[in-house]
């Protein structure tokens, strides 16, 4: 009675420990994006110049930082959900991983595409007035940050990217009407809603395809693995060298196409030699059995994703600083003509930190969603789904192809689900027939009632990924531009509203 006393009193205090963390959690991240903000403002009023403008850019900063949390909590998952997934890193070890990778490569590297983002997609009349355009930057800014805030609470992953394309979509036709917008490139990212998804999953189906027939599905699996682990290493390391020579370093560095095919064969060839002898090591005295197998791809795969969340925050930062860095140009110059945008660090540091507190804050919502729900996920498919988004975008870049890193991720993550639903399932009859099956086996084979089920249940097709996730997720990709471009046009009348008082 004593020791039942003691379990019920100690069980009491477990809980109200876990509810005690759950309510400091629940106010500390509040606090903590109230300092954020507080700082994005300091920041600005450091740098900015003083003029009859300065308040919007003032304003233009919080909302900077706002978009930036929202990227952090949406788009980073597509990079470690997976390796989470697989249970290759921790959720706190890849919080930490991806929070430094996403601001060194911001930081380093960030900004290559900040005047696609404020220029290219909209071609203002030469008559419009520097106020015009900083609400129009503004309104587009914050309807991409409200709609991934929805997506992430609702746990879809969007691409940030055309949220923001929506966004200035939406805002400028509200503006300047339909012919301020560069329709073409509008077309080619309804384009990328079927390209990005399809070439991700194709390529991630391949690469999981051939570690199965190469590897898993031999006899000798050690053996095998020696042979060609180090071999997907140096692919791994090549293309990741191509990938941030091409797109990461851009910034600061564009070579020319061969230097960047030299690069690749470079690292290709040191990560075969490197990581073949570490391979033969780690696989001395292993079981030949899948999970032990799997067990080589978890260090490949973290280093995977740290370079993946490198060459996000390199790229994608733009989608939360390229409006800002509009807006401060537009401030300055007092017109509307940005078509080359300067970007200082201190716009770039913003969208850095935000990235990475987002992240902290909020990512784990679409790490898991992303990693765990779509589909089950071990070192070696999230390895495949990695090295698959890498490859897609190289590839896609090299075609000029518009793509998403956000629909590739995903898409190559039920693409991995669904060839290990075909390989299951192949040879598997159709579950509608299986009353007639039911029937024949208990009258004509004469077998009990419980066989015959037993029997039915094995026969059945088994569902390896989860269709309303799709259903979801590629739902949430179609509305992404509209919905964003709505909501920034009704946001630019509302900001002229209140600007004209």
């Amino acid at each position: 009675m004593a020791k039942s006393t003691l379990d019920k009193d100690l069980g009491k205090l477990d809980r109200l420990q876990t509810a005690t963390y759950s309510l400091s959690r629940n106010i500390a991240t509040p606090g903590l994006v109230l300092v954020f903000f507080i700082g994005a403002i300091t920041v600005a009023n450091l740098f900015v110049v003083d003029g009859p403008l300065s308040y919007l850019v003032i304003a233009g900063a919080v909302v900077a930082a706002y978009m930036a949390l929202n990227i952090g909590a949406n788009d980073v998952a597509n990079n470690m959900g997976p390796a989470v997934g697989s249970r290759a890193l921790t959720l706190g070890g890849a919080l930490v991983i991806a929070g430094f990778c996403e601001v060194s490569g911001a930081v380093l590297a960030g900004g290559d595409v900040v005047n696609t983002i404020s220029s290219s997609l909209l071609k203002p009349p030469e008559t419009v007035g520097a106020l015009q355009f900083i609400l129009v930057m503004m309104a587009a800014l914050l309807a991409a940050a409200m709609w991934i805030h929805l997506a992430t609470f609702l746990s879809a992953p969007v691409s940030t990217t055309h949220s923001v394309v929506g966004g200035v979509v939406g805002a400028g036709v509200a503006a300047f009407g339909v012919g301020a917008v560069s329709w073409a490139m509008i077309g080619a990212i309804v384009a990328s809603w079927v390209i990005s998804p399809a070439l991700g999953g194709m390529i991630a189906a391949l690469l999981l395809g051939f570690v199965k027939w190469a590897i898993l599905f031999r006899e000798d699996r050690i053996e095998s693995a020696r042979r060609w682990v180090p071999v997907l290493v140096g692919l791994m390391t090549g293309v990741f060298a191509m990938y941030l020579a091409s797109k990461g370093f851009s910034r600061v560095w564009r070579p020319s196409g061969l230097t960047v095919l030299a690069l690749g064969c470079i690292f290709f060839g040191l990560g075969y030699a490197t990581s073949r002898p570490w391979v033969r090591r780690r696989s001395v005295g292993m079981e030949n059995r899948r999970k032990h197998v799997a067990g080589l791809f978890t260090a490949p795969l973290v280093i995977a994703a740290a370079l993946l969340s490198f060459a996000h925050g390199a790229n994608d930062v733009a989608n939360a600083v390229g409006p800002l860095a509009a807006i401060v140009a537009a401030a300055e110059t007092g017109g509307a003509d940005v078509t080359r945008v300067a970007l200082p660090m201190w716009i770039l540091l913003i969208g850095a930190v935000g990235i990475a507190v987002g992240l902290g804050l909020f990512g784990p919502r679409l790490i898991r969603m992303v990693g765990q729900k779509i589909t089950r996920m071990d070192a070696i498919r999230a390895y495949c789904v990695a090295l698959a988004a890498a490859i897609t975008v190289l590839l896609a870049s090299a075609l000029g192809l518009p793509v998403s890193s956000t629909h590739i991720a995903v898409g190559a993550v039920f693409g991995v689900g669904f060839l290990r639903e075909f390989i299951t399932n192949k040879g598997v009859k159709n579950p509608a027939v299986q009353p007639r099956a039911l029937f024949l086996d208990v009258s004509r084979l004469n077998k009990t009632a419980e066989e015959a089920v037993a029997n039915a249940v094995k026969r059945e097709r088994r569902r390896l990924v989860r269709r309303q996730h799709l259903a979801g997720i590629a739902a949430a990709w179609v509305i992404t531009v509209p919905a964003a471009g709505l909501l920034a046009g009704g946001l630019y009348l509302l900001l002229s509203v209140v600007a004209a008082f």
